[in-house]
Order: structure tokens, then sequence, then C-alpha cells
């Protein structure tokens, strides 16, 4: 019986560490356009429909749980807008079709064994595949977020009281994103050079005002063995000095506001820190967009004349956007550590570009905690610079804490541009040259 048990045992390792079924082009073709085939469709749903509390019970099953009690309760209303595929680059795309059957997940979570570039697993998953949800994990860490290399430059944090629509605080940021490794567009490829430390992704912000918080800078470095710890640092402006950050740091809230570190992105942290579990694909309605299309804000009005997403709605908590019905695929991850301040996230990811665009977030007694969106903008609909990039642009956010009734807004300036993102950024010496 003991030889029975390890030699099943044995067997269901082996089985874990190679993919259900061998990706070919079609998977591909499936993957990145999905919507050749035309769009999905729902009963009464149409470009132009206002979805609010006399109507959004019709539209329950296209409307993930936390949205649909946001417009049941009056606080919002969705907007719908024409489905339509957001193309990602054709570098990115082959580098995919140049790595089909080489790649596979290793026998621990947080390992995998051949790969170079592009999607790593672009074969539809199954639910009868007990390692699905950390494939689609591994799909978005290794995703065309932000492309090789971008910036939000500038980016505006508002942090408001939901119920009286107070404007507690604003803080103006630049993000800066860089790929050391897996890079598919930008020169350098396919990796920058020296990289002794085998780091595969790097951020940078840099606080730009109030005074209180000026030149308060955060640098993250990420490597590329996901089974090592992030080294991360923070510049505090008023004391003068860096100081690094302890892992647990990175789940508290950031600056004061209602986003954990670990939340930038959508998820951002290691693959390893998460047990994941897919819960199916499904059509649904999520934030995405042509920013040029909207009705914009007038504050902030940059002086090439870019304007920012306008917030309102309910404590001024709800960009005034428009929502797509695509597909996505829901990705449950539960934390490891049991002193984790959540006990799950659900994350709908979009199933063409694999960001993220709506997370729910649960605290440890189970209950709705944070609601999470990203807003996605066309790159050819943006900034002239982003046309073309096949880059998802971040371009607004709102995340609200349904329990404190207080959110936190975005309002972005993304910027595909390797100018802005040189290397030297992303270093601790940089940190304490520029906050001089």
């Amino acid at each position: 019986m003991r030889l029975l048990k390890s030699t099943l045992t044995a067997g269901l390792v082996l089985a874990a560490t190679l993919p259900v079924q061998a990706a070919t082009n079609e998977d591909v073709e499936m993957s990145f356009y999905p919507y050749k085939g035309g769009v999905p469709t729902h009963d009464g749903l149409k470009a132009g429909l206002v979805i609010d509390q006399s109507n959004v019970e019709q539209f329950k099953a296209v409307i993930d749980p936390a949205m649909f009690e946001f417009v049941t309760q009056g606080w919002t209303k969705i907007t719908v807008g024409e489905t339509t595929s957001f193309d990602l680059h054709p570098n990115y795309v082959q580098a995919t079709r140049d790595g089909l059957g080489k790649v596979k997940l290793g026998e621990k979570s947080g390992e995998i064994e051949g790969f170079i570039a592009g999607r790593p697993f672009p074969e539809e998953p199954s639910l009868d595949d007990p390692r699905a949800g950390e494939k689609l994990a591994w799909n978005y860490k290794y995703g065309y977020n932000w492309g090789d290399n971008a910036a939000i430059y500038p980016f505006y944090w508002k942090y408001k009281d939901m119920n009286s629509g107070k404007l507690e605080r604003t803080i103006k940021f630049n993000f800066h994103f860089l790929n050391y490794m897996h890079r598919v567009n930008q020169e350098p490829l396919p990796e920058i050079s020296p990289n002794p430390s085998k780091l595969f992704r790097a951020i940078y912000v840099q606080a730009l005002e109030p005074f209180d918080v000026k030149d308060t800078q955060l640098l993250i470095h990420r490597y590329e063995d996901d089974l090592k710890r992030d080294n991360a640092w923070l510049y505090l402006g008023f004391q003068r000095r860096v100081r690094r950050l302890a892992s647990g740091q990175v789940t508290d809230a950031f600056l004061g506001s209602d986003v954990m570190i670990e939340d930038f992105e959508g998820y951002n942290g290691r693959i390893n820190d998460m047990e994941w579990n897919f819960k199916g694909a499904k059509n649904i309605l999520v934030p995405f967009y042509n920013h040029n299309s909207l009705k914009l804000s007038e504050e902030h009005k940059e002086s090439d004349g870019y304007q920012f997403v306008e917030m309102g709605d309910k404590g001024n908590c709800f960009p005034q956007i428009t929502w797509q019905l695509r597909k996505v695929y829901e990705l449950e991850n539960k934390p490891r550590d049991p002193n984790h301040p959540i006990s799950k996230r659900v994350h709908y990811i979009d199933a063409q570009t694999f960001t993220i665009p709506r997370t729910l977030t649960y605290d440890r007694k189970g209950d709705l905690w944070k609601s999470w969106q990203i807003g996605q903008a066309h790159p050819d609909h943006h900034l002239p610079k982003n046309k073309g990039t096949g880059v998802a642009i971040d371009d607004s956010f709102t995340m609200i804490d349904v329990q404190a009734m207080h959110c936190t807004t975005g309002q972005f300036k993304g910027q595909v541009d390797p100018a802005l993102n040189p290397a030297n950024k992303f270093t601790v010496q940089n940190l304490r040259a520029s906050g001089r």
C-alpha cells in the first residue's frame, strides 16, 4: 500500500509539471485575437446603453458582484461601449509562437522551465487542470503590461471620503516600469546587460507633491527567480535616507491610501506567495475604452493638451468611462502566509491582454473589503507616442474600501517612452541622488 501511494504521488507530481495539452498556433490565434470570429453578446446589451438601478437586474450575469451592488445601490452607472480588439505588439505574439512546446511548470509553485519570451501558456485554461490558475498567473507576470518599459508621468492619486465626497488629499507621482529580461520590442533585446542580479523587472516611484511627501521614492526589484523575494527600498524625503522595506510592508496602506504595494497593476507580488485557482472563463463588462472619445476632466490639464479621466458619482469615486463586454478568466488567489491581511482576491483577467481590470479583495473573515478597478485605454486612441505600441494603457483607477466607505482614485498619463526609463533610474544610488 505504501509503495502504491508513493507511485501515485510521483505520478501526480509528474502530471503537474507537464502541459495538459501542447499549445498550437491555433491556440495562439485564439489567445491573442479572440474577437476575430465576432464579439460577445448579451440580450439587450448594446453600445451606448446606460445600466443603472432601473435595469441592472437584466444584466446581472455580465457584471461582477461588487459592481452589481454599486449600481443597485445607485452609487454609479455603467455606460456600455463597443467591444474592440486590443491587439498586442506583433513581436510579443511571435515570441509566443517561438516558445510553443518549450514551456512547462516546474515541480514547485513559482518554478517555470523553458520560457524565453511572450505568453508562456497561450492554450485555453481547463478546469480539469489542477495548475491552470498558476499558468494564468505566469501569463500575467510575463504579460505585455506596459511593454518592455513605460512611465505614468504624471500620476494623480486622490483620497476621498465616500459618504461626503470630501477630497482629503492629492498626491502627484511619477511611476516608471522597466523589464530587464524577456524584452521583445525596445532595445536592448532580449535583456539589459549587465544584469548580474538576474532581475526580471523593476518599478520606481517618485512623489512630486505636496511638500510633506515630496521626494519620497519607492524602488522594487523583482528577480527572475520567483522563489527569491523582491528587494524593495523606500527613500523618505523628510528623513533624507534610504531604508529597506520589510516583506510585510507591501501589504500596508501605501502613503495612507487605500492601495497596498502588493495591489499595484492588479497584483504586484510573487507567484509563489499565493495559491492560484482558476474558476472559469466568462464574458463580463470591464473598464476598456478609447481615452480620446471620453468627456475628460478640465483639472490638471497638461501643456501638450492631454486631459485626464474625469471622476464622478458617489463620493467622486468612479471614473467616468465606458465598459466593454469582454472575455475574462476568473482567477482566485489565496495568500500562503497566514498573517496576510486578506483571505483572498478574485481577479477578472482580460483574456486578450492579460491585464487585470477588476479585482475584488476579501478580508480575513471572508467579507468583501475592497473593489479595485483599473481602466484600460486603447493605445491607438491615446497619446500619439502610444499609437502602435500594442500596450493596453492603464489610464484610470479607483480602489474602494467598502467597509470604511473611502476611496483612492488615480488619473494617469501613461507613456510608452524608453527615454523616460533609463536603467540607472532603477538603482538605490538614484534614490539618494534624486532625493537631495
